[in-house]
Order: C-alpha cells, then structure tokens, then sequence
C-alpha cells in the first residue's frame, strides 16, 4: 500500500517569516560490531532460551564490540559512513555531538575523542546523555546551531557500548541490549523543508525504574558499589514498558500535530528499536500500518542512543525513504526522557 503524497503540511520552524534558515539530513551512516552474540549462544551465559527472549522481545541476536574496541571507535566509523554519503570531508565539520550513555571515559567527552579519530579538527565538540531518547535530542541541538546560522555543518551520532555496563548475571536485562552507532550530517539544503519538528519530555520522578546506580558522585566507586554490581545497568521492565508506550505514542501525536499532518502521510516511521511489543503497541496506537514502521531489532537488540540512528540509516540505504517523504522517528529512555522528530527527506 502506497502512503499518501499530500504536502497540507507546515514547517513550524519557518512560521511568521522567521529569518532562520531550514536543516535537513545530508548524510546518514551506521556500523556495528562484526561480532554477533545469538540467543542461542546466550542460553550458554544465562538462564534463558531462545524461544524465551523472541517471544518477549524480537530479538533474535545482537553485535558485540570488542574489549580494544570504544564507542568512539564505533562513532568513528559511522561518522565516516555519513561524511562520505554527504559528500564532505572532515574539515568541513563545525560542531559534532555524540549522543551516548557508555562513553570513553567520563571526561573528556566521547566527542572529543571522536573529533581526533576522524580529523575534523575545525569542529566544537560535546556529548548529550538522554539515553536512547539522545540522538533525536542531538538532532534538535545540531539543527539550531544550522538554523541560526552559527554553524554549516554539524555531526550528531549515537553511539554505544552497551556490553561494557551489562551485569551477564541479570537474564532479565543482558539479553536485550547490542552495540553500535549511527551518524547523520546536518546542513541547510535550499528549497527543502528538512527538519520540520523535534518534541522533547522527561519525567524525572522516575528516575530509579531503569538506570546505573554507581560511578556518579550519588555512588562514587569503591568496593562495595563493585561487590554490589552497582556499576551495570538495571530496568524494572514491566513499569518502563508501561511508560514507553504511553510517551512514545504522545510524542509522535504532539509532533505530527505541530506539522498538520495525519499519521496516514508519513512514508516511514522509527520507533527506537527496544522490544517487539513495544513497537506493536505503538503502532497499533497510533493507526498506523505495519508497512510503515521500520524495524531492524530482531538483529541488533536495544542499542539505546544508537538504535533511531542506526535504523534511519538502513531504511535509506534499503529504499523505504525517499526524497520528499515525511519521515517520524521517535524514542523513549532512562530519565525517563522522550522524543519525536518529524523530517521531510
């Protein structure tokens, strides 16, 4: 079935003659890891089976990083990927902005050390930590900095190594996260609407249902934040799924509202890639039709911040987007955070 063309919508960015240029995506780019850690293989590890973990989750395996390998060396990679779909070199970058929750170290940023690998030595560089909701929180900081005229070129990534901050001894969590990066180039492309919304929410009264409790300064290191396996990520998933859904839903709602369009419009949607049924109760929410949602977690499992990223770059590279469709992505993480973005490619 064929989406609806109709273009009755709005750019809320350029209402009331606003001087501010537009920002589309000029490059999208991805890699994970070579190594790939099944559900078989995971009945080794844990308690479980892959009939147990597709059942409750679609995920069928996932990519490792290895132990010489960081998430910079993952942004690195996909940041090169973008670059070369966009057409420029690293000295062109003005501003990059890693989006992660397992960075480098925890300063300097993951940015920076980006910056070096790639060579963009022009280029400011910070990190944003909004969890799997960080990369369309990246998209939103990048596109201002393009609208404003500050900046021509910006690189947002979500990156991740997930395999770094989680507990093997956790059957409940270990089985659903995967590595990996995702990268785009922001720029302004003459008579091209590009980047028409971002909603961004947080809740932090929920703070304790999915997070890591050790190595802040609430929980510096020491031997018992150690022995007590404070340093890996923790999830009470039945609250979290609850809460997924119910923003997921009201973000993409607010988003296509802000544009005046209907979700029957969209060419592709991009959920972040975190369970199967989460994904299905969105979609069932929203009206949509199955053939437009994009979904690659059966291979990757959750790669949080790098999930959206990732999975934009294979819907371009697999045909499901196309110049002039709109586009909605939008995502959920610890905070909790939530966000949703609306493009025309």
């Amino acid at each position: 079935m064929k989406t609806e063309k109709s273009q009755t919508f709005v750019n809320p960015r350029i209402l009331g003659g606003n001087a501010t240029r537009t920002c589309s995506i000029a490059g999208v780019g991805s890699y994970v890891p070579d190594r790939v850690l099944s559900n078989i293989e995971l009945e080794k590890i844990v308690d479980t089976s892959d009939t147990w973990i597709t059942t409750r989750t679609g995920i069928k395996e996932r990519r490792m990083a290895g132990p010489e390998q960081y998430t910079s060396d993952l942004a690195a990679e996909a940041a090169r990927r973008a670059m070369a779909h966009a057409g420029i070199t690293p000295d062109q970058i003005d501003l990059i902005i890693v989006a992660t929750i397992t960075p480098d170290t925890p300063f300097p940023s993951t940015a920076c050390w980006l910056q070096h690998k790639i060579g963009a030595h022009r280029a400011a560089a910070f990190d944003v930590e909004a969890a799997c909701s960080g990369f369309l929180y990246g998209l939103e900081i990048g596109q201002q900095f393009v609208m404003t005229q500050t900046y021509n070129t910006v690189l947002v990534i979500g990156a991740e190594k997930l395999s770094s901050i989680i507990d093997w001894k956790d059957r409940n969590t270990c089985v659903l996260f995967g590595d990996g990066a995702g990268a785009v180039i922001l720029r302004n492309r003459p008579q091209s609407h590009g980047l028409l919304t971002v909603c961004m929410g947080a809740d932090g009264s929920k703070t304790g249902l999915l997070g890591m409790p050790g190595g802040g300064s609430r929980c510096p290191a020491s031997h018992e934040s150690v022995d007590e396996r404070l340093h890996f990520l923790r999830m009470d998933g039945k609250e979290t799924f609850k809460h997924a859904v119910t923003a997921m839903c009201n973000a993409a709602r607010e988003a296509l509202h802000r544009c005046h369009i209907e979700i029957g419009q969209v060419a592709c949607i991009i959920p972040h890639q975190a369970n199967r049924r989460i994904i299905d109760a969105v979609t069932e929410r929203l009206h949509a039709r199955a053939d437009q949602v994009f979904v690659n977690l059966e291979k990757y499992g959750n790669t949080s911040a790098a999930s959206v990223a990732i999975a934009l770059d294979e819907a371009v590279r697999a045909g499901r987007i196309h110049r002039g469709d709109l586009v909605l992505m939008v995502a959920f993480g610890a905070g909790f955070t939530w966000a949703s973005a609306v493009i025309e490619w």
